[in-house]
């Protein structure tokens, strides 16, 4: 051994505040530095969320253009490149689903002994953006030495039935202690946003199709139309949506009854305020703002499309179809919010397997065992 540490070429899009890029980042935080440390390769030019704090903590960012089909040979290149010039990289593990396929392929081509992708998703139905996508899907799955994800259903879309029972769980794990419900902080938090005497909804994810805010908007009208003190809380930025869900809650008229928070480094504090978790996307592998709100003691209302194995506290999650009128489900959200008492879930979610400081210590083992070194 060098005594240098083991350094995980992690594969992303752009490192904002998404479920994966958290849940990393929850890993990153709290591992032996010392022994293991994740560098990034990123897709775009803009500087993510994490960026900063990723270098802070001794790790390096590199930049990759947005992969686009009509620039392969390029992209190609760029990556044949990238490995000339860093052979110092043995252990890769994507988080870009398909999309990892040539970091896969020219890793494998260079006989690098781990290359891992991580399953985030459970998508309903195949042809989710393009036939080309899901190609790649299963092409790629020869060039893999390993196997990650979130859960049993994200695993089976992107390895198969036949890999899916090869694939390690890593579990999308959280700092549950700092998410535990306190009452006073939750009062002050309701008092310097302004959230007083109002009934807070609140949504935390990117403005993408998949996350259906649209639906949401529509959802929220009708809760309005039954309680006037509604008061809609939507933390998150990015995706190809923001500008449009941003014109249709104005066309609606909502002006004072939403906050458009933006992207947030206080999101623990920010689920102490709200009274209720609504979550109508269209799927989801196992959510980590669905789990941090049930850590949280939040109520949530979600779409049967996302993996129940996203529940992890059944009495917290309660799941409509969205073939259901924005009316019904605004009548189950008060519903809901009217029937349940808010505790410390702590325990709960510790003992499901999902605390961070639990599972930090499994996740650097792996990295070293693993390591061809």
């Amino acid at each position: 051994m060098s005594g240098q540490p083991i350094r995980i070429l992690m594969l992303f899009t752009i490192l904002n505040r998404g479920g994966a890029e958290t849940m990393v980042m929850n890993y990153l935080r709290r591992i032996d530095r010392s022994k293991v440390i994740f560098d990034f390769v990123v897709h775009r030019e803009d500087k993510g969320a994490y960026e900063d704090e990723i270098e802070s903590m001794g790790g390096k960012i590199f930049r990759f253009p947005p992969f686009q089909a009509w620039h392969i040979l390029m992209y190609k290149k760029l990556i044949a490149d990238f490995f000339d010039a860093h052979p110092e990289y043995k252990m890769i593990h994507g988080h870009c689903s398909e999309l990892g396929y040539f970091f896969y392929k020219e890793a494998y081509k260079r006989g690098i002994q781990f290359i891992a992708a991580h399953a985030h998703n459970e998508y309903k139905g195949f042809d989710i953006k393009t036939p080309a996508r899901n190609i790649l899907k299963w092409i790629m799955r020869p060039y893999l030495t390993h196997y990650f994800t979130c859960s049993r259903g994200a695993a089976k879309w992107l390895f198969g039935n036949h890999l899916m029972n090869k694939a390690i769980f890593m579990p999308n794990a959280i700092d549950a202690r700092t998410l535990a419900f306190d009452p006073v902080k939750r009062a002050e938090i309701r008092n310097c946003n302004g959230w007083t005497g109002r009934l807070v909804i609140g949504n935390v994810s990117r403005f993408s199709h998949q996350k259906n805010h649209s639906f949401l908007l529509d959802i929220f009208v009708e809760i309005v139309r039954r309680e006037a003190s509604a008061l809609l809380v939507l933390v998150g930025s990015g995706g190809e949506l923001e500008d449009k869900v941003k014109e249709k809650a104005a066309r609606l008229g909502l002006g004072d009854k939403i906050q458009f928070m933006g992207s947030r480094n206080d999101i623990p504090d920010l689920l102490q305020g709200m009274d209720l978790f609504l979550f109508p996307s269209y799927f989801e592998g196992l959510s980590v703002a669905q789990l941090e709100a049930q850590a949280s003691g939040l109520s949530v209302v979600n779409s049967t499309g996302i993996s129940a194995e996203g529940t992890i506290i059944p009495e917290l999650v309660d799941s409509l179809s969205l073939n259901l009128s924005p009316a019904k489900w605004a009548e189950r959200v008060l519903c809901v919010i009217n029937n349940y008492e808010r505790k410390d879930r702590f325990r709960e979610i510790s003992e499901a397997g999902f605390d961070i400081n639990k599972n930090v210590e499994w996740l650097q083992n792996l990295y070293i065992r693993e390591s061809p070194r």
